[in-house]
């Protein structure tokens, strides 16, 4: 297990971040959403703590906490004050290895699995994304974590612990902590709690051979939802940073072109906007917009057009705000523990090292138009892959 820590001699708080590769990519085949369901019961109960004990115990130590599952990894996540960090990584190793995984709770984490299945059905943004990344990504990054109901309906207690099994081991997993904490008594923890944590199997996302394909969702509703992918460049790559200005470009704010040409000028729809996405060895741009079945095909067309008037050229006022805004997001996060914890284990886990503040910020003040454009020259707006959902199809702008 890699073990990775950062000292903020500002704070009094520590955060505490474990990745570990259980993430639904590894869901099998007929038991989708095991990822999601184990991320639930592995906190009801673990050492000599049953559910509630061990809810009261962090929550005793002032922990807050939350537990995610992405495409390739399990995230546990905890923040408390620095002095309490011992106690909480005490009670987080139980619960990494010795969880119960208890039978009886089984069907409560069922229950609220399926809930989270049936609320995508009120959540027509949200189901767009889900069916975008299904069709444009490779089996099997292209899984949601929420599985499928009928899998989880069948789901047994075994099959869950198996997975446990299967999955948590110290190869692979990465434990990160930031905030006022001693590295030397930190170290001595960690090899006391996870040292003699036999090591398993190793398991690799291996995507397979895939073509993105569009398409549209039939919905009889008012609104349609439009949702786009395309390739960018995967962090680590040299144009990985242009690839996140041209991002800002179109979707920074209030000023950018996508709110601006879409939303305030011409009124088609009630939201825009595009994000970067990232594995390790691909990079996605990925575009959205919510607007009125009747005037969805004009929508879709004025945003791909902005999408494709990129390459025509960047102002330097623009450069110069999204310089601006990822300085920003940058500054707040040296000033937060928890994101530190994460952004440290993030960069180990897609670099295998961790990046300085001084490094990043570099990249960001060598952005120009210039290189926004040599970024465009070798990722192209082509190849778009469209995902609608509403009460007609729509084409895609030639």
């Amino acid at each position: 297990m890699v073990l990775l820590a950062e000292r903020m001699e500002h704070v009094r708080s520590a955060a505490i971040n474990f990745l570990v590769p259980a993430g639904a990519a590894f869901d099998p085949p007929g038991k989708l959403g095991v990822a999601t369901v184990l991320a639930d019961l592995i906190t009801r109960g673990a050492g000599d703590r049953d559910s509630r004990q061990l809810s009261l115990a962090l929550d005793n130590l002032g922990v807050d906490r939350d537990e995610s599952v992405g495409a390739v990894n399990m995230r546990f996540w905890g923040s408390t004050l620095s002095r309490n960090a011992p106690a909480a990584l005490d009670i987080f190793a139980d619960v990494i290895r010795r969880p119960h995984l208890p039978e009886d709770e089984l069907e409560p984490v069922q229950a609220l699995a399926l809930q989270d299945i049936q609320s995508l059905e009120d959540a027509p943004q949200q189901k767009v994304m889900v069916e975008l990344r299904r069709r444009y990504y490779p089996s099997p990054l292209s899984k949601d974590r929420r599985g499928r109901a009928e899998d989880i309906e069948g789901l047994s207690a075994d099959d869950v612990r198996r997975q446990y099994r299967r999955l948590f081991r110290p190869n692979g997993a990465i434990l990160s902590v930031a905030g006022n904490i001693d590295w030397d008594r930190l170290k001595a923890q960690v090899e006391r709690l996870f040292g003699d944590w036999p090591t398993g199997e190793a398991v690799e996302v291996v995507p397979a051979p895939h073509t993105p394909a569009s398409a549209h969702v039939h919905k009889d509703t008012e609104q349609t939802q439009v949702s786009l992918a395309f390739p960018s460049a995967p962090i680590g790559h040299p144009d990985y940073y242009a690839a996140r200005a041209g991002v800002g470009v179109l979707s920074g704010g209030m000023s950018s072109r996508l709110f601006t040409e879409v939303r305030e000028k011409r009124g088609l729809c009630y939201s825009v906007y595009a994000f970067h996405e990232t594995f390790k060895d691909r990079g996605t741009l990925i575009a959205y917009a919510g607007t009125r079945a009747k005037r969805a095909q004009e929508t879709l067309d004025v945003t791909v057009g902005e999408l494709r008037r990129l390459k025509d050229g960047v102002t330097d006022d623009e450069i110069d705000r999204v310089k601006a805004g990822l300085k920003s997001s940058l500054i707040m996060q040296e000033e937060s523990t928890s994101a530190r914890a994460g952004a440290i284990a993030t960069d180990w886990y897609y670099l295998g090292r961790v990046r300085s503040f001084d490094e990043i910020q570099a990249a960001i003040d060598a952005l120009t138009p210039a290189g926004i454009l040599g970024y465009l020259d070798r990722y192209p707006v082509r190849d778009l892959t469209l995902v609608t959902l509403g009460p007609e199809p729509l084409t895609m702008p030639e």
